[in-house]
């Protein structure tokens, strides 16, 4: 081996070990997790069906946190009433736990369900019991909520990005 080249060889090797930590093959990539896509804030309509009736709402949504957390902010506002549900989310693996409460009709309890890409379903309980669906890709939403022992019965509503 020629003087220069000998001298390199060991530099060369560390470089390439060092590029080898450093690269993620297929099989190591980390997946996005779910609640990524829904970050942000989100802006459109829909109705809520309350005990004395079906009534159309606009809504804005805000979604903070990313990972395995998810923060959840929904306010909705028709010609007689707000829906203001808020929600903070954890995830592992494709488990959701966390905690769920609608301001207007002061309702709260626990969350659990399951997160997948393009959908998040959860049920609630506690002082108010139903269920919640976001069905969602990176620029639309849909979100269906149903309750009982409330006054609030049942919430739809679809969103786009802002």
């Amino acid at each position: 081996m020629k003087p220069v080249i000998r001298k390199a060889a060991p530099i060369l090797l560390a470089t390439v070990a060092l590029l080898g930590l450093f690269m993620v093959t297929p099989s190591q990539e980390v997946e996005a997790s779910p609640f990524d896509t829904l970050l942000g804030t989100w802006r459109g309509s829909g109705q809520v069906q309350l005990n004395s009736g079906m009534e159309r709402l606009t809504c804005n949504a805000y979604y903070t946190g990313g990972g395995s957390q998810l923060g959840m902010a929904i306010r909705c506002k028709s010609d007689s009433s707000n829906v203001e549900i808020r929600s903070k989310l954890s995830l592992s693996g494709t488990r959701i736990t966390g905690n769920w409460e609608e301001r207007t009709y002061n309702a709260s309890g626990s969350a659990s369900g399951t997160a997948k890409p393009g959908r998040i379903s959860i049920t609630v309980s506690g002082s108010i019991r139903g269920s919640m669906v976001v069905n969602y890709s990176s620029s639309r939403q849909s979100v269906s909520i149903a309750t009982s022992g409330s006054p609030l019965q049942r919430v739809s509503i679809n969103l786009t990005r802002s």
